[in-house]
């Protein structure tokens, strides 16, 4: 059995405990708690196959539930009043969410294989070309679908919005989309000639949907940058891909318009 990858469950404490700093949560989160670790129990048994089918099949409801707050019980504490980092662009506001974080504790929990584990120095270069690549890629597409344009900027809230994005939304991200996902898929895909490349598409599509509610040319500026990622975590594992797109979000957030240029 994989050893627990205490470093990134380290992480999503802190985050965990920053958000309930900032906010509180109620005895109906339980009932998700309770799903998530029969979910977790399920998928553990290998002596029975449909049970693991079926705990699998229960953690993906559960986590699509907690990415769009469906589930009772989470008060997320509100981090960033809605304002206009620069002139030309739409508000921004931000949410220390509770119920997201929960994602990423059981998948590391449950399924650490997810992490990828590789020498330092290849998720280093992992993590460089990669991001060079989505760079070019999204970034360099945003502008060109002028969805943005050169902001520079460091904002008063810049390290709340660094602590947040690296703990409660990037190491979740990768964790359910490269880890779980193209991860589950390549070892699917494993005895298919082009299996690992079909996953990572697979994966980066799926990402791109996941921004459906900002536009078409997110989804597209998503999934570009969701090919990157997948690059990361697979020469790199998990570290490169989760620093692959935190490394993307902070070059957005700081030195373009955030989050897109207004109508």
């Amino acid at each position: 059995m994989p050893a627990l990858p205490w470093l990134y469950l380290a992480l999503l404490c802190i985050g965990y405990a920053l958000a309930l700093i900032y906010g509180h949560l109620g005895w109906l989160a339980a009932i998700s708690v309770a799903l998530l670790l029969f979910a977790g129990f399920a998928v553990r048994q290998q002596k029975v196959p449909v049970a693991r089918y079926l705990g699998h099949g229960l953690f993906i409801v559960l986590a699509l539930a907690l990415a769009m707050h469906w589930l009772p019980g989470f008060y997320n504490g509100r981090g960033i009043d809605p304002q206009r980092f620069t002139d030309d662009a739409v508000p921004f506001s931000m949410y220390l969410n509770q119920d997201k974080p929960l994602i990423g504790f059981w998948l590391l929990l449950v399924c650490p294989w997810i992490v990828g584990r590789r020498s330092l120095r290849l998720s280093i270069y992992a993590t460089a070309l990669a991001l060079t690549l989505s760079v070019v890629l999204a970034l360099g597409g945003a502008l060109l679908l002028g969805v943005i344009s050169w902001a520079p900027k460091w904002p008063d809230q810049a390290w709340l919005w660094v602590l947040n994005n690296l703990l409660l939304v990037t190491l979740v991200e990768e964790a359910l989309f490269r880890g779980y996902i193209q991860g589950g898929l390549s070892r699917r895909f494993k005895h298919l000639p082009y299996g690992e490349n079909l996953a990572l598409l697979l994966a980066s599509l799926l990402f791109g949907l996941a921004h459906l509610g900002a536009g078409w040319q997110w989804v597209l500026l998503a999934s570009l940058a969701g090919v990157g990622y997948g690059l990361a975590y697979r020469f790199g594992g998990l570290g490169a891909a989760i620093a692959t797109h935190f490394g993307l979000n902070l070059l957005h957030f700081g030195l373009f318009t955030y989050p897109m240029l207004a109508g």
